[in-house]
C-alpha cells in the first residue's frame, strides 16, 4: 500500500506541474520555451531559499523529473561550488551539477536523430 501511495504523490504533483505548463500555454502569450525557462528559475529559486527539498522529499520524482528539478539541481551546485571555490564556483558549480542530465539530453537527442526521419511541415 504504501508503494501505492508513493507512486500517487509522483504522479499527483508530475501532473500538477504539467498542468501548470499547460494552463500557462492555454491562457497566456508565453512561447513553450519561456514557459520552460519560467519553471527552471521556480526550481532554482525553490532550491535557493531552501523549499525544494521538502516538495522532493514529498514528491519524489514528481518535483525532480520536470525541468524544476534541473533548476534546482543547478541552484544546489552553484551553492556547493561557492562553498568549496569562492564565486568562480557559482559559475562552475551549476554545470557540474547538471553535467551527467545535459550528457543524456545530447547522447539521446543524437540516437533519436539518427534513427528518426525529420522533415520540415
Amino acid at each position: 500500500m504504501e508503494i501505492f501511495l508513493t507512486y500517487l504523490k509522483v504522479f499527483v504533483i508530475g501532473g500538477f506541474v504539467c498542468l501548470l505548463g499547460q494552463l500557462l500555454i492555454n491562457f497566456t502569450k508565453l512561447t513553450s520555451a519561456r514557459i520552460l525557462v519560467v519553471f527552471l528559475l521556480l526550481g532554482l529559486v525553490l532550491e535557493s531559499v531552501g523549499l525544494f527539498e521538502p516538495i522532493k522529499q514529498f514528491a519524489k520524482a514528481g518535483a525532480t523529473i520536470p525541468i524544476t528539478g534541473f533548476g534546482a539541481n543547478l541552484a544546489r551546485g552553484a551553492i556547493e561550488g561557492v562553498k568549496e571555490k569562492g564565486l568562480f564556483g557559482a559559475l562552475t558549480g551549476g554545470i557540474q551539477a547538471g553535467a551527467m542530465g545535459i550528457s543524456i539530453a545530447i547522447f539521446v537527442g543524437f540516437v533519436i536523430a539518427l534513427v528518426s526521419r525529420p522533415h520540415t511541415k
